[in-house]
């Protein structure tokens, strides 16, 4: 009598796992999905702000009325915006950024523009891979060529519509209100920590942002 052969066990993979894989192959295939140069710069922006954000100032000390009083000189108005400016950075970048985000939607198509070609800067010359080469409406589109493209795409923008005037009325009415209250804040209660990292908040992020972008485009 023949011996019964014991049945072949197949290994078991997880269903998840496998689509999730599959998914993520497919995407690097069609070139869909942010690339890890991109995911590295947004991670860098959202630490950068949350960073920013854990380091600023009380707003109830920002709006002391008891802290208010005429500068006496220029000079002396000069010296409180200084001050005031290393001790409140981080809330008078906020009220720029409000300001500006603000602006940006009362003008819908200002910001549209604007987030359009953002995007295309990111997507199709930043953090694109150089290979393959980018193709639109079945035209194949050299590196010069897309950069080219872009330049005159934001010349257009930014000084033939009305998004240059939109940013640059936000910035003006912001730096105003900042540099009106930061004449007139006494900074004598302000304890400014020197050893305090002059690239940190909001701005941080730039500096380590060469990187991801060079690697993109090799």
């Amino acid at each position: 009598m023949a011996a019964v052969s014991s049945p072949t066990v197949l290994p078991i993979s997880n269903p998840q796992t496998t689509v999730a894989a599959a998914a993520d192959t497919q995407q690097t295939i069609n070139g869909v999905g942010p690339t890890p140069a991109l995911r590295s710069f947004i991670n860098r922006i959202s630490d950068a702000v949350q960073g920013g954000l854990s380091n600023r100032r009380p707003w109830a000390e920002l709006v002391d009325r008891s802290a208010f009083s005429k500068p006496e000189t220029v000079s002396d108005a000069t010296l409180r915006i200084r001050k005031n400016y290393s001790y409140f950075r981080t809330n008078y970048l906020t009220l720029l950024a409000l300001v500006l985000a603000f602006s940006l939607i009362t003008h819908p198509f200002s910001l549209i523009l604007l987030t359009g070609l953002l995007a295309a800067w990111l997507f199709l010359y930043l953090f694109r891979p150089s290979d393959p080469p980018l193709v639109l409406f079945g035209r194949q589109f050299s590196e010069r060529e897309t950069l080219g493209i872009l330049i005159v795409s934001t010349v257009v923008v930014i000084f033939l519509t009305s998004v240059g005037s939109v940013l640059v009325s936000a910035l003006m009415i912001g730096l105003a209100i900042v540099c009106t209250h930061a004449a007139f804040r006494v900074p004598e209660d302000l304890f400014l920590d020197e050893q305090e990292s002059p690239a940190s908040g909001f701005l941080s992020f730039l500096a380590t942002t060469s990187g991801p972008a060079v690697s993109a485009r090799v």
